[in-house]
């Protein structure tokens, strides 16, 4: 803003306190609302006394907070007001809000500048963060930004377990009786899995774990069945085998077997990925064994961590 003549000067002017003037007195505190100022020399301040404006450093000096009137005052004399100027060099201390970003130099301000309380003082999330949310971080000395999603822990987002709710004999795809495990002490992490016909389809991409357990049992002597584990990374076109859980006897009485297997899936598309389950090798009196109430047959898929 452009001014005619003299640009006025910025500073914190304040008026003193009202002082009563003491009979035979010369020496006064000076307060603003109550509390002790000190003028930086008795050339920054203004001094009217009985309607005269006083000289500085002959009718009055100053030392601190105190001002001494060259001669003590006595009763009817008028101390009328006491303005402070501030400093002459500077600025002194800014008026509210007048302080703008571009007026404070580059690494002025510093970790000694900063309360305590800039974050527990600040409002609290209660939630995870979202994805976009901004974190400040030191890159080698240089203070910058980065997004919760570079830097949130992978952990497993992931978690699900269906089960075979019914024995098969049948060496063909497993196609139905199948169901997410429902007792009371289960839980999932995240969406988990999509099950049609058989068919498994993933809510996220990443790096799954399956686990296949199989439990059967057989009264045919050195007959061994199993469940073949396939995937799909073509939308359900084809399939590869990718796991073997195989369950076998030597004796012809009925006999109960388990066993599991584990595989990695990497997942990179939801839409083109997906797994199935095949029971194969059921000779006459062979079965694999599932049950709706408690998991016998089961698959676990367990997301480890991002697609690779």
């Amino acid at each position: 803003m452009a001014y005619i003549g003299t640009k006025p000067t910025i500073g914190n002017f304040q008026i003193c306190d009202a002082i009563s003037v003491v009979n035979n007195q010369a020496a006064y505190t000076m307060q603003v609302g109550s509390v002790n100022v000190s003028p930086e020399s008795a050339n920054h301040i203004i001094v009217s006394l009985n309607g005269v404006i006083q000289k500085p450093n002959s009718s009055f000096t100053v030392s601190g907070s105190t001002i001494t009137f060259a001669s003590n005052l006595v009763t009817g004399d008028v101390i009328n007001f006491i303005q402070i100027l501030g400093s002459v060099l500077d600025l002194g201390v800014p008026s509210d809000d007048t302080v703008t970003a571009a007026k404070i130099g580059a690494n002025a301000v510093t970790a000694a500048k900063l309360n305590n309380d800039i974050i527990s003082g600040t409002t609290a999330l209660t939630s995870e963060p979202a994805d976009t949310d901004e974190f400040l971080v030191s890159d080698a000395g240089t203070l910058k930004r980065i997004d919760y999603s570079l830097i949130k822990g992978g952990g497993i987002t992931e978690a699900d377990n269906w089960r075979l709710t019914a024995n098969t004999t049948s060496n063909a795809d497993i196609t139905s009786n199948l169901e997410r495990v429902d007792d009371n002490s289960f839980a999932k992490i995240g969406t988990g899995m999509t099950e049609s016909s058989g068919i498994f389809s993933f809510a996220t991409t990443g790096l799954y774990q399956i686990i296949t357990t199989v439990k059967g049992h057989s009264t045919n002597n050195d007959d061994t069945f199993r469940i073949y584990v396939h995937a799909s990374t073509n939308g359900g076109s084809s399939y590869d085998i990718i796991a073997e859980v195989v369950l076998g006897t030597t004796s012809t009485t009925d006999v109960g077997t388990m066993a599991t297997n584990t595989n990695l899936v990497n997942v990179t598309n939801t839409t083109n990925v997906k797994v199935k389950f095949e029971a194969s090798s059921l000779a006459s009196g062979s079965t694999i064994e599932g049950h709706s109430d408690y998991n016998k047959t089961n698959f676990a898929f367990i997301r480890l961590g991002d697609s690779q």
